[in-house]
């Protein structure tokens, strides 16, 4: 006697990986200190030492700054006449 089956069989494999994410992980938080002491470092307001004075002097701006004023005071009270 012949039996004949004709059922079809299908095979299901699963693979699963954990830990994959460790590195990653590991990376990214790396980063995060590293951008969190650069803009501690650029952010803090501290000057290098030796470096703490800043002195600007302009030398013959008195004279321009007078002269603006008084056009300005001109300005006003020309206007101010109308």
């Amino acid at each position: 006697m012949s039996h004949s089956d004709n059922t079809e069989r299908t095979h299901t494999t699963t693979t699963t990986t954990t830990g994959g994410g460790a590195g990653m992980g590991i990376v990214v938080g790396a980063l995060v200190v590293v951008v969190a002491f650069l803009a501690y470092v650029i952010f803090s307001g501290s000057a290098p030492s030796g470096q703490d004075d800043v002195n600007i002097t302009i030398e013959g701006a008195g004279s321009a700054v007078e002269g603006a004023a008084e056009a300005v005071e001109g300005a006003v009270s020309g206007d101010a006449s109308n």
